[in-house]
């Protein structure tokens, strides 16, 4: 993983989203992102906004998430909104919209590391489309979590395995050692 040309992308970690499951989840991200931006490296938010007539809505009858407060970003990460390098609103699973492509190819990003939620459905998708684009994909284990529980957030990540391969998934602390020290050099 080439650290210099790497994003963080935070997938959906909106107050609609958080359970018993992914509760844990807010801080730890904030920490990390924290660490992740102090060593001068950006940050992207995702953010899931379901529209009335979405297919969410018309095949699964599912229609939260249309509006404040559920769409809005956690309160843990409301510091990091303003300095995020982006906050991209995605209609659907993936956070691949033309705006995210347009970003990514403009940054020259080629190693997207993603966190957050749910592991079996926007980030699995979001990493297995980036894979499928030529980027080098890491996803954090710890740093990610399903609203549906650890049996889905377990599936998720086995699934993400077959797709993405065994090398695309580590830890937060993994991540953490590539990232330079002040003094230049990584550590952890």
């Amino acid at each position: 993983m080439d650290v210099d040309r790497a994003v963080l992308i935070v997938v959906d970690l909106q107050n609609g989203f958080i359970n018993q499951h992914t509760e844990h989840l807010p801080p730890a991200i904030a920490a990390l992102a924290g660490r992740w931006r102090a060593a001068g490296r950006p940050v992207v938010l995702t953010r899931y906004l379901n529209h009335p007539g979405s297919p969410f809505e018309r095949h699964l009858d599912w229609t939260r998430l249309q509006s404040a407060p559920e769409t809005d970003i956690v309160s843990a990460l409301a510091p990091l909104v303003p300095d995020a390098h982006a906050v991209i609103d995605k209609p659907g699973y993936t956070c691949f919209t033309p705006a995210a492509d347009a970003l990514i190819t403009a940054a020259g990003w080629t190693d997207l590391v993603f966190c957050g939620i749910a592991t079996d459905s926007c980030v699995l998708k979001s990493a297995v489309d980036a894979f499928e684009r030529g980027h080098t994909v890491r996803v954090l284990t710890d740093a990610c979590a399903s609203d549906a529980g650890p049996a889905v957030h377990a599936a998720g990540l086995v699934v993400a395995h077959r797709l993405i391969g065994a090398t695309g998934l580590i830890t937060t602390p993994d991540l953490l050692a590539r990232l330079p020290e002040p003094g230049g050099h990584p550590g952890g």
